[in-house]
């Protein structure tokens, strides 16, 4: 599978916004309204990509437990800042973590996306949020195969040919090919955004959770310095 570091402008119609994020990401969950939004409201002058960070990666599995304390606290700053809700379902896991059968890893969800990203590129940015509610709201593991299979038929995958590629290591290259990306960006935390301008120059206009009208002020200021 045929990737290019990063992006030649010269070839593109349009200029090119990164999102750099993780499905684990509670902070890009909370996040999703407002990159949904800046994608929608400048769709005429930006293209976007996103990015998987690999931000849950562990040589051997690691229980939810191990993260539970944190994210029990974390989930409600993220509530109040950003005003999303997470899903009982979600929450069940948190809460109750000696009975969890949790192992969070973000590998199989950024396969997921480049498969999406090889047949539908425009709906990346769809399919990313979309599996972020299917962690953080609907409760489901995204280790698990067949927390896909009911997203599938919004992008006319049959059920075979996508766990075909889930499971093939062209596309579990491409997805640790996205890590490498992110990794030189040098990211250090999610949501991060970047604006390309040139086939090397990047300006950063989102480090962490950042709200619509400061994105779209920044974004704009970019736009207007191209002119």
């Amino acid at each position: 599978m045929e990737r290019r570091f990063f992006y030649d402008l010269c070839i593109m119609t349009k200029p090119l916004l990164i999102y750099c994020f993780d499905a684990y990401c509670g902070w890009c969950y909370g996040f999703s309204p407002v990159i949904q939004k800046i994608a929608a409201d400048f769709s005429n002058v930006l293209d976007v990509e996103v990015l998987s960070g690999g931000m849950i990666l562990p040589e051997k599995p690691v229980h939810i437990k191990s993260s539970a304390g944190y994210i029990a606290n974390a989930y409600k700053q993220v509530e109040e800042t950003t005003g999303i809700r997470f899903g009982q379902d979600y929450l069940w896991h948190i809460l109750n973590p000696d009975d969890s059968d949790w192992f969070p890893n973000s590998e199989k969800a950024a396969i997921a996306l480049c498969i999406i990203k090889s047949l539908y590129p425009e709906r990346a940015l769809e399919f990313a949020t979309g599996l972020q509610y299917a962690l953080h709201f609907e409760g489901r593991d995204l280790t698990d195969d067949e927390a896909y299979r009911h997203m599938l038929d919004a992008y006319g995958i049959s059920a075979d040919h996508f766990y075909e590629k889930l499971h093939s290591e062209a596309f579990k290259e491409a997805a640790y090919y996205d890590f490498a990306l992110v990794k030189q960006l040098q990211v250090t935390g999610y949501p991060t955004v970047f604006f390309q301008t040139s086939e090397l120059k990047f300006h950063m206009v989102a480090r962490g959770y950042t709200d619509y009208d400061t994105l779209a002020q920044r974004i704009q200021m970019v736009l207007d310095s191209l002119r």
